[in-house]
């Protein structure tokens, strides 16, 4: 008997031990989780900046056990097809965002900028975290095989252009970059001719004279880009669009993670969020004094201009939410906006 307990006593002593080492190594019973994910921002871009310090985020709360590997510039699939990538596998999640998709479904556009609706990211993030705003954007995502995780908002995007922008009567016959969406149609009817293209092909678009100007992001990642050495002209604040960029995961992967994890990658988003709002309201208001010191011509416009702007917008929601599910994401919004008083 005294032999069989030292026995007992050595291999309870040695299992002690080993968990201990495991546990001081971050092995024992690690679930690890490993992403590919694309972004459409450049490394050099400050978008790109802070999808690397959300990767650095995730990775250090994680203990090592999320492992991402980030694509920038959408280097593997353009812009507009990274959703399609990570549902169907060649990626696992989309750092894009949401209106890239409406071709899909219109309601993509209510997920993902709402074209001047929101006077800044605050008050939209309001709707995601305080108006169901998750369960409403993943009813839609789901039935596309997509986990709906957050967003990161920089705020009101500027114009960049090679003539100037002072106006309405400006957008007159002005070929500009658009993205897909809702945004063709705002334009369109206020004169403009949008020309759809890919996120990373319009600096050589606009240095080659194929557009007059482009909407590609805000002030600070217009010139991030290199826009505005050859535009001179940009306006400022913005007030056309704030798109609303997404992480997006497969569901399938979304639903095998363990449960921490999933909690990990939507703080982690929620921190990005506010970072990212902050960083982007600070920058700008840098930017646009560099940018003046430079010679390029800033447009605040006119009161009048931007309300027969938001009247083109509120006609345009109404003529593309052509689905169920677009008509809902829509109500929703509009009932957020009422209620905070944003919108009569």
């Amino acid at each position: 008997m005294q032999k069989s307990f030292k026995s007992v006593s050595t291999l309870a002593a040695t299992s002690v031990a080993t968990l201990a080492f495991a546990l001081a190594s971050g092995t024992a019973n690690a679930e690890d989780t490993k992403l590919r994910i694309q972004t459409h921002f450049s490394p050099e871009t400050l978008s790109g900046e802070l999808a690397k310090e959300f990767v650095d985020d995730v990775t250090a709360m994680s203990n090592g056990e999320i492992q991402i590997e980030m694509f920038y510039s959408s280097a593997v699939v353009k812009s507009t097809e990274t959703f399609d990538a990570a549902a169907t596998g060649i990626l696992d999640c989309d750092m894009t965002g949401g209106a890239y998709q409406t071709g899909k479904n219109p309601a993509f556009q209510f997920a993902g900028d709402l074209m001047g609706g929101y006077g800044n990211p605050y008050q939209q993030l309001a709707w995601l975290l305080h108006g169901d705003g998750y369960a409403s954007i993943n009813e839609l995502y789901n039935a596309y095989d997509m986990e709906f995780v957050g967003w990161w908002i920089p705020g009101p995007e500027s114009l960049a252009s090679t003539k100037p922008i002072r106006g309405v009567a400006d957008l007159k016959n002005w070929k500009f970059r658009s993205p897909p969406g809702m945004e063709t149609l705002v334009f369109k009817n206020l004169g403009a001719s949008p020309v759809v293209m890919d996120f990373n092909e319009v600096f050589t678009a606009l240095e080659s004279g194929i557009i007059d100007g482009a909407d590609a992001a805000n002030l600070t990642n217009n010139m991030g880009m290199g826009l505005y050495d050859i535009a001179e002209h940009a306006n400022y604040p913005g007030f056309h669009s704030m798109p609303a960029d997404h992480l997006a995961c497969r569901k399938d992967i979304w639903d095998e993670m363990p449960d921490h994890h999933k909690a990990i990658m939507k703080v982690g988003m929620q921190a990005l969020a506010l970072k990212n709002a902050t960083i982007n309201e600070v920058k700008n208001a840098q930017t646009k004094k560099e940018l003046a010191e430079k010679g390029v011509n800033i447009y605040e416009w006119a009161p009048e201009d931007l309300a027969q702007y938001r009247d083109a917008v509120q006609a345009a929601w109404v003529e593309f939410a052509t689905t169920p599910e677009a008509k809902k994401l829509l109500e929703s919004h509009v009932a957020f906006l009422k209620d905070l008083g944003a919108m009569k």
